[in-house]
């Protein structure tokens, strides 16, 4: 092959894909739709995002140090009027069975049978329900950007209160709904032995902390 035919060659496919990206380009915005700025958040009932919501856990392993893991596709509802912070309500769905974590091993473990027939997991146990979580009461702080989310989780069929230390992260238009979105941050503790998940305690860490990142968008 003569060195234009091979020039050609390789160069067209980065001419086409080029061509295609033009357009997605000259559509990108030049700053994020999302901003920490309470006069953009609109009053309604909104859904999560499940593509982007994440719960995050850490246990403490063997007193060295900490393991983390996921929770994904994180599904909920959230009631709010930023006239009346207080009277805002939040539902949240966590699907266990999708736990991952950086060792498959270990995520097989999580989601493992019991060795003997009739016999407690380790962990979660094959197809665990869902965790769910819902607000009984929310109490803004004076920052009016924070709030503490008090409610119930239930996790392994057992339900005890919780609270949440959220945060306000973003309000504005979601780019591809087009239409009005929000996003917080949020951090709690549980006792994972409170909930029946006991595994080699102490070896691995009793207490639970929590991280959760969630985007909501406006329903209708």
């Amino acid at each position: 092959m003569s060195t234009p035919k091979r020039l050609l060659k390789t160069a067209l496919p980065f001419a086409l894909a080029a061509a295609c990206a033009s357009p997605m380009l000259a559509q990108m915005p030049t700053e994020a739709p999302g901003k920490m700025d309470k006069s953009r958040v609109v009053a309604g009932t909104y859904a999560a995002d499940a593509n982007h919501s994440l719960v995050a856990w850490r246990v403490n392993h063997m007193g060295f140090n900490d393991y983390f893991g996921l929770f994904g596709n994180v599904s909920g509802t959230l009631v709010l009027d930023p006239a009346k912070p207080a009277d805002a309500k939040v539902t949240a769905t966590i699907p266990v069975s999708k736990v991952i974590t950086a060792n498959p091993a270990l995520t097989d473990h999580l989601l493992r049978a019991p060795a003997q027939a009739g016999g407690k997991p380790d962990f979660f146990g094959p197809a665990p329900a869902d965790a769910t979580f819902t607000s009984t009461k929310v109490t803004p702080h004076a920052d009016g950007t924070s709030a503490t989310v008090d409610g119930t989780l239930t996790l392994n069929g057992v339900t005890k209160p919780v609270s949440l230390e959220a945060s306000f992260v973003g309000a504005g238009t979601d780019m591809m709904a087009k239409v009005p979105a929000v996003g917080f941050h949020g951090e709690t503790t549980i006792k994972r032995s409170e909930f029946g998940v006991g595994g080699f305690i102490p070896l691995v860490g009793d207490e639970v902390p929590l991280s959760i990142t969630i985007a909501f968008v406006k329903k209708g």
